[in-house]
């Protein structure tokens, strides 16, 4: 009884100093100004005609690594290789005070492959929302000609990168402007500092000037007439998927089958013969072509294309020649919506003909980059106008909650500042946006009716402001239709087929199909559906068909990850595998794989190896090969963490090498957490602390109750859930019951929510912290593009040790990446790990063994991981389970960081015999708990006798030890082995550290142990 108030009084004690010792992470956000507010402040100002060139190489300041290199990569001169971390800042003495644009000259070094990014600062300040995040591309181009598989099919080449030197204007990465930033110079010394954020770059030289700006096409050409121009027979044509370079790897060469103009064409089998589409729509991206022309003259440029994705507007493509936008009109050109191809002549929709272009003879560049043009003002406006709705929307719940009592009156226009000239203020923004949309796209369609339904919900919450919290569902949808009306306008979908430089008065081919070629094309599809197997993988025609293949040199693969892995998977396989080490690989995709295992084993029909498909029920029934009897075993475990093997490990055993680990990670809304004056919890007594802020202001704090998160509070106290050799639950010990109260009382005292979709609200404000799978960063960057800057993600909080260390243990489960899918949407779990087997009855072990050491290999899961985000899109980021892999991957280095210091306190959760049990019942404990107010002492030890009785039958069926007496003590020690953060089944008396036995001592709470 002493010992355990002497325990109690020494928590007290070290709760209350623990705060002065340990810093918290604080919150700081400031939204900057845009940068039209940036102008005005400066309207007026002159823009002198000067230019200054400033050496690279002549900074005054480095808070990073940096390298002076010498005629480097082909440039003339000394540069400057800067880090992926710290600043570079440069003095230069300016002339004449004004508005000067700023360019850059620099090189791609070799990074992660991810587009690089950097913070400008003048004079030490970050002037303007989107100074602070600028991107410099890297090229990318083909790595060589299009392969054919055995069948015929066309396979699209690797794409690797190709760096070059670029010179380019700072310019707005969102695209709202069109024209390059200008940034005020004083008179005098100032400063230009480059922040890294992402990447390490080369810089060769920074320059100060006025960028030049092209002139209209009528001033351009004013005193030659199209008559004047003598007419030629030159016509080129230039194949779209042929290009040279282009500013990101997604856009390759794509298969459009539906239109029998397209060339080449073929009805039944893949012909790369276009590219863009859906691929190409992000703002910034770009495509180069590289043409030759015979002789000097000019030429008309024309595309055959199509948009025909976003209906009822128009893309945007600004288009270059040789490196300089040769007419004013070319900053923006429409491609209007067409379900078909259509040929567009550049000029021809403005002018009575065809724009001219003087080419001299030799070899030219031509560059189309997806720019916004029009539209990059108006989405401005809308995302200010959804920043502010927001923000309303936030005031408006820390008054009335997200589920506003009907009966109460709020008096909600006097209680928030200002609400209904704001709300007002916004209506009138919004129509105005949807009449200038009208405008540019002459039609009153789809894409106002948003905006204008918006505006009247505002209107009459402005008129009826009692109305206004049965209206926040409304308001709230309306948010979100808002925020996806951004995300959809910043698109600009293009596809083309190919492009035309000729002489002028050529003709132009027909692009439209006559109704028999397409009535004769999709009779043609329509027979090769019979004949054509379009589920197969197939090797390329240069190596034999290993699907006929059936010598001992072959192995069996399945693969259940999807089309576009595998077929990622097997152009790598040809390239690097089976060159490496002679084996070829018959890969097969397949579906519901956990289903096909068992019969296919049975029927002697499995494959040799099983990729995404580690089952451990498989392993413990002897049909899955144990790896730990391949001598280099060892040496590949080290790619993992002990976390990652312990999913597939028992006993001496492992049953799978890890491909994929995830694990969860802690948002926070900067702006929230900063208008709230709130630091980011790094504890769970900072959490209780900030819980009761939270719900004053009705907003909530996120964490899924489920079996990983009652695991994660165990393991953060160093308490295992089972017992040694995972031979009975540890629910019955003290610490496992007084965690689980600890857990339950988060949904029964503290009110968080059981059901949520994580994206939703931390989107909308409601749920400005939560724990989430670490997937859901890459989610919130594409899906929530308003939020940039707003929020962050850090390592979760977690229990604060003697030595004044953090324990952020959390749990990572085998092949369990989704828990539940309901109203509320798809819920991802906080953390699993995927493996890959051999399969017992395999008679090419030693080969399927080649394999797996190929496939976890470092650089095998980086070129994976890359050229499938090149494929699907940041969304699709691999999350690797090889620790040097996952550094490679295109992290961000302030992400990078936080996700490697969680990666830590990962700690694994052993397979169990009837572990379908212990989260089944599990979840009914919960329920009976929190639900059902069930008491928690006696509950837990109900439900933990039925889930011991079936892990005791389960062993029994296995002849494996029930009792704990019984199991020999090399199995006890090699548990715990196994584990890295995890130490203990119960509570066990510490040692006092000698610096709070003196504080207790100096104040006299020091108790006398009994018998002392």
């Amino acid at each position: 009884m002493r010992y355990r108030r002497l325990v109690w009084l020494v928590g007290l004690l070290w709760l209350l100093v623990s705060g002065l010792t340990v810093a918290q992470t604080s919150v700081l956000y400031e939204r900057r100004i845009t940068y039209q507010d940036y102008l005005a402040e400066y309207q007026g100002a002159p823009r002198p005609q000067v230019e200054i060139v400033i050496p690279a190489v002549a900074f005054r300041a480095a808070a990073n690594r940096f390298q002076i290199l010498t005629n480097y990569e082909g440039y003339d001169g000394r540069v400057l290789w800067t880090d992926e971390r710290g600043y570079i800042e440069w003095e230069v003495d300016v002339p004449q005070a004004g508005l000067y644009n700023l360019e850059i000259t620099y090189y791609p070094a070799e990074g992660r492959g991810t587009t690089i990014e950097r913070e400008i600062q003048i004079n030490g300040e970050s002037l303007f929302e989107g100074a602070d995040y600028l991107r410099f591309h890297r090229v990318f181009g083909d790595a060589g000609p299009s392969l054919f598989d055995a069948v015929g099919n066309e396979i699209r080449p690797r794409q690797i990168e190709k760096p070059q030197w670029r010179t380019v204007y700072l310019t707005d990465t969102l695209g709202y402007e069109l024209k390059p930033y200008q940034f005020y110079f004083k008179e005098g010394k100032n400063t230009i500092r480059l922040v890294s954020l992402a990447e390490p770059l080369v810089i060769a030289e920074l320059r100060l000037c006025q960028a030049e700006e092209p002139l209209p096409y009528d001033e351009a050409m004013a005193g030659v007439s199209s008559s004047q121009v003598p007419k030629g027979d030159v016509f080129i044509k230039i194949q779209a998927e042929d290009s040279t370079v282009r500013s990101s790897p997604s856009l390759f060469a794509v298969h459009d089958q539906g239109d029998p103009t397209t060339e080449p064409y073929d009805p039944a089998k893949i012909r790369l013969n276009s590219i863009g589409g859906h691929r190409w729509q992000e703002t910034g991206d770009w495509i180069a072509w590289e043409f030759e022309v015979p002789e000097d003259g000019y030429y008309e440029i024309a595309f055959k294309a199509k948009q025909n994705l976003n209906r009822g507007v128009f893309s945007n493509r600004r288009i270059m020649i040789d490196g300089r936008v040769p007419y004013a009109e070319l900053e923006a050109v429409p491609f209007n919506f067409s379900a078909r191809y259509e040929l567009k002549r550049l000029g021809e929709d403005t002018h009575d003909s065809p724009f001219l272009f003087y080419l001299t003879k030799g070899k030219h560049e031509l560059l189309m980059e997806a720019v916004l043009g029009e539209w990059g003002p108006l989405i401005s406006m809308t995302e200010a106008s959804l920043y502010e709705l927001n923000t309303l929307y936030r005031s408006i719940i820390m008054i009335t909650s997200v589920n506003p009592d009907p009966m109460r009156s709020y008096q909600l226009e006097q209680r928030v500042p200002d609400l209904l000239a704001r709300l007002g203020q916004q209506a009138t923004e919004l129509r105005k946006i949807a009449s200038e949309l009208e405008r540019i796209t002459g039609d009153r369609g789809g894409q106002t009716a948003t905006l204008l339904d918006i505006a009247r919900m505002l209107d009459r919450m402005v008129k009826r402001p009692d109305s206004i919290p049965n209206l926040l569902q409304e308001y709230r949808d309306a948010i979100g239709n808002l925020g996806t009306w951004i995300m959809n306008a910043r698109k600009q979908p293009l596809q083309i087929d190919y492009i035309i430089v000729a002489s002028p008065g050529q003709a132009m081919p027909r692009v439209q199909p006559r109704f028999w070629e397409v009535a004769l094309h999709e009779l043609r599809a329509f027979i090769a559906s019979f004949t054509h197997d379009y589920t197969s993988i197939h090797s390329v025609s240069e190596l034999e068909d290993t699907r006929q293949t059936t010598d001992e040199n072959t192995i069996k693969v399945w693969i259940g990850l999807g089309r576009d892995q595998a077929q990622i998977l097997k152009q790598m396989i040809e390239d690097t595998f089976t060159p490496e080490t002679g084996i070829r690989v018959d890969l097969e995709l397949v579906t519901a794989m956990e289903q096909l295992l068992v019969p296919s084993t049975i029927a002697g029909t499995n494959p040799d190896v099983a990729i995404g498909a580690a089952n451990m029920d498989l392993a413990f029934r002897g049909a899955v090969v144990d790896l730990t009897q391949f001598p280099d075993f060892p040496e590949v475990a080290q790619r993992f963490k002990k976390s990652a093997l312990l999913a597939f490990r028992f006993r001496d055993k492992v049953f799978a090498l890890p491909e994929m680990q995830s694990f969860p990670m802690l948002f926070y809304r900067k702006d929230i957490l900063s208008e709230l004056g709130l630091d980011v919890p790094q504890t769970w007594d900072d959490v209780y602390r900030i819980l009761p802020e939270l719900q004053n202001h009705h907003l909530e704090f996120g964490i899924y109750p489920s079996i990983y998160t009652y695991i994660q509070f165990l393991y953060q106290k160093g308490v295992a859930l089972y017992q040694e050799d995972v031979i009975a639950a540890n629910l019955e010990a003290e610490a496992a019951i007084a965690t689980f109260e600890e857990m339950t009382n988060l949904y029964t005292q503290s009110g968080l929510p059981l059901q949520y979709n994580f994206i939703n609200r931390f989107r909308m404000g409601e749920m400005p912290i939560a724990i989430a799978n670490y997937g859901e960063y890459n989610t919130l960057t594409i899906f929530a593009p308003e939020l940039r800057g707003q929020w962050g993600m850090a390592p979760i909080p977690g229990v604060r040790q003697p030595d004044g260390t953090i324990n952020r243990t959390v749990p990572v489960a085998q092949d369990a990446l989704v828990i539940r899918t309901d109203g509320t949407g798809t819920v991802m779990m906080p953390s699993g790990t995927t493996g890959s087997i051999i399969l017992a009855k395999s008679t090419k072990q030693d080969k399927a063994w080649e394999f797996l050491k190929w496939w976890t290999r470092t650089d095998t899961q980086v070129r994976f991981g890359r050229e499938l985000e090149a494929l699907i899109g940041p969304a699709a980021r691999y999350a690797t389970a090889n620790v040097e892999a996952m550094q490679q991957l295109p992290w961000r280095v302030e992400e990078r960081e936080q996700l490697m210091l969680q990666w830590d306190w990962v700690e694994g959760i052993p397979p169990v015999l009837g572990g379908y049990y212990v989260t089944r019942q599990f979840d009914w404990l919960f329920r009976a708990v929190v639900l059902h107010n069930e008491p928690i002492r006696e509950s837990v030890l109900d439900y933990s006798r039925e889930i011991n009785r079936e892990m005791a039958r389960k062993r029994a069926e296995f002849e494996l030890e029930t009792d704990l007496e019984d199991l020999d003590d090399k199995w006890k020690e090699l548990y715990w082995d196994h584990y890295t953060h995890v130490y203990r089944l119960d509570w066990e008396p510490q040692e006092i550290d000698p610096e709070y036995r003196a504080i207790l001592e100096r104040l006299g709470l020091l108790l006398e142990e009994e018998g002392a």
